[in-house]
Parts: structure tokens; sequence; C-alpha cells
């Protein structure tokens, strides 16, 4: 069976895990250090702060940021339910808008429309690994109109005088725009490197900050090694010098630290991120090469002059299909042991939120991406006769049931 994205578990990445085990760290301490600060270095942004997951990652934030009940959150449809969950349980309102016909990501046209007085963030997602329209989401809060509604509820939404923009940057670590990496493209960015993910630290993520200059991103940093602490002021590591065991707690935080052994992983990783880059762009073009020579197939944009995703998802679209005849065609590939999938479920179509009035027919691009999408497998243990076998499932299974 050829797996549909599995972690790359190597020998040199099981020799640093150990490393850190008979280190005598394995919380939060050297490594997640060192792992936060090569961040930083590779993304261009201001400062990094590693956590257990995404999810909680963006929990915090919008507990700093002052997001609460009354307040809405933008968002695209088309998307993985932690991007609305963290809304949901920050007390604020999802507002979900459609998507892009050209790509999967959010359609500025659509944010626009949907700003309000109680907007106090927009996430975009940047579905698959290719960045959103940062440029132009980036310029749509700065104009006139737009500040002026902008109604803030705390001293941090006061500072910065306008709607707030989180990149939902899960798939999109290594992505590039204009140059730039995902992480330094608008003012904060959160990643994933839960065990699927380009680069992985088997669960975990990082949120990486690139606010304007009037914000103090070193006190930023400091604010939320805190914050995920339980609010507590020292961490395990300083409480270790000695003499130095009394702490305070100033506020009630979270508990979402990374620890050494995921930091670890991460390191390894990172160090060794371009060969994967490289190779999940190999992949990308084997499939692109292949697919070219089907007419049912929609090939996913992935490079533009301005844009190069990070290769996380090939998310092939077979044109004319439904839901159902998509659903049987994947089905077809799976019984010739290939691993497929499809991203994502969108957030009208889960009970949760179909249960909070969200309705799919209110999302119709999203509903044309979604019904007719498979995802392929794309790591860099996939070999190109691998990518083959791959191929050949796809397109039988696809001419048997068009």
């Amino acid at each position: 069976m050829i797996p549909f994205s599995p972690p790359r578990i190597d020998q040199k990445v099981i020799d640093e895990v150990c490393a850190a085990l008979k280190s005598g760290w394995i919380t939060t301490g050297p490594r997640t250090k060192l792992f936060e600060k090569k961040i930083t270095e590779y993304c261009g942004c201001k400062t990094t702060v590693a956590v257990n997951s995404w999810t909680m990652g963006v929990q915090v934030l919008l507990n700093w940021w002052g997001i609460k009940e009354g307040d809405e959150v933008i968002l695209p449809a088309y998307t993985y339910c932690a991007s609305a969950n963290v809304i949901i349980h920050a007390g604020a309102k999802p507002v979900m808008v459609d998507i892009n016909k050209e790509d999967f990501n959010i359609s500025i046209a659509a944010i626009r429309k949907a700003i309000s007085p109680r907007t106090k963030a927009i996430m975009a997602v940047d579905l698959g690994g290719f960045p959103c329209d940062y440029n132009e989401i980036n310029a749509l809060v700065n104009e006139k109109e737009i500040k002026e509604q902008f109604n803030p509820n705390s001293a941090l939404q006061n500072q910065l005088g306008r709607i707030l923009i989180i990149s939902d940057a899960a798939h999109s670590f290594g992505a590039e725009m204009d140059g730039k990496r995902s992480g330094s493209l608008t003012d904060i960015s959160a990643f994933s490197f839960h065990a699927v993910k380009n680069l992985t630290t088997a669960e975990g993520g990082a949120l990486c900050f690139n606010l304007s200059e009037e914000f103090n991103h070193e006190e930023i940093y400091t604010k939320f090694c805190t914050m995920i602490l339980h609010g507590q002021n020292k961490d395990a590591l300083q409480k270790t010098q000695k003499g130095n065991w009394r702490y305070d707690v100033g506020e009630p935080g979270f508990k979402c630290n990374m620890t050494d052994l995921q930091a670890a992983i991460g390191l390894v990783e990172l160090e060794r991120y371009q060969e994967n880059l490289d190779r999940r762009k190999r992949i990308f073009e084997l499939y692109d090469t292949a697919f070219k020579e089907e007419n049912w197939a929609l090939i996913p944009l992935h490079t533009t002059n301005e844009k190069i995703t990070s290769y996380h998802l090939y998310q092939l679209r077979i044109s004319g299909i439904t839901e159902n005849l998509r659903d049987k065609i994947m089905q077809e590939i799976f019984n010739q042991d290939v691993s497929v999938n499809v991203h994502f479920l969108p957030l009208p179509t889960l009970t949760a939120y179909k249960n909070s009035g969200f309705n799919i027919n209110d999302y119709p691009e999203t509903w044309n991406k979604y019904q007719n999408e498979i995802s392929l497998p794309v790591y860099f243990d996939l070999t190109d006769e691998q990518v083959k076998t791959v191929i050949k499932a796809v397109v039988s299974s696809v001419e048997k049931h068009i």
C-alpha cells in the first residue's frame, strides 16, 4: 500500500531524539529555544514562539489579542475545522466567506463584503501550501474606509489601529511570495508541525510575529512564553538555576509549550528542509506532466510569477463530476493499494457548523472545488516508481467511471 503522507523518520531523527532523551532535558529547554531562533531566521520574521499545536497556539493568540464575545473573525469556508473551532472557543463569531475561482484561497472580494465594525481579525488560509493574496489583504485592511469602521476593544487592537491579519500557514512552511517566505508575509503566521505536515515535530506548531515597528517583539516573545506555561513567569529551565525556585503567576494562562523532544525532530527537519521541498517539487512536476495529458484533469495552481507553494498538497480536480462519483473514484484508487484523501470537508458541511446555521449553498466556489477534489500522495520518500503507480491508479479509476 502506498501511504498518503508518512513522516520522514530515519536514523538521523532517531539519533537526535535519543540525544535529547540522554541530555536529561526533555521538556521546553535549549533545543526548543534553538528551534525558535532557526525558524525566525528561516522565515525572516521578527520573533517565533514554538507551541504544542497550531490549534493551541492560535487559541492563545486570540486570547492575547482580546478576541471575545461579540467579535467577528473572517475566514474561508474551505478549511479544516481547527480554523473555526478556535474562534468559537474564543467566544467570537466565525464569519465564513467563499474562495477564489483560480485557487483554493480566500476571496478578497468576499472579505471586503464581510467586514463589519465587529470584525477584529481576518484568518487567511494557505490551503495546500499556496500563499494567499497577502499584498491585497494587507492593503485592504489599511484602506481609509475600512480603518474608519474598525472598533478596537483592547489596548493591542488600538495600538494596531486596524483589523489584524492572521495567516493560517499550517500548510505553507517554506512557501514564498515576492521573494519572502511564509511567516513574514503578514502580521502573524501560525504553522502546524503535525505528523502529516512537510516539517513535523510529531505534534507541534509555531507562531511567527511580524507586526509593525510600534510593537516590541521581545516583549511579545516574553509574554507568550508566560502565557503558554500557565501564566508562570519562569519555565522549568530557569527554575533549575540555584536558588531560583520561586515563581509567580501573573494571570491564568494556558499549557501548550513545545518540548525539547519535539524540537529535536524539528531541528533535523529544518536543517534538511530544502531537500524536502526539492523532492516534493519533483513529485508535483511528475503529476503535472502526466495529468496535463488528460482532458478531465484540472491541475492545481502552485506557482505564479509572485508565488511558490510549499508543495504540501497536490489537489487534483476531475472536471464535471459529482461528490458521489468522486467518492467512487477514490474507492477504486484505494482498491489499487494507493492512499488518497480530500482536503477538506468544507466547514458548512460539518454537523457542528450546519447546526450553527451555515449552509454550503452560500459558498458555491467552495462546493465546486470540494466535490471533485482528490489529494494525491506527496512526501520525501515517495519514489518516482511509486508516483507512476499513483498516476496509473488515478487514471484507470477515473476512466472507469467517466
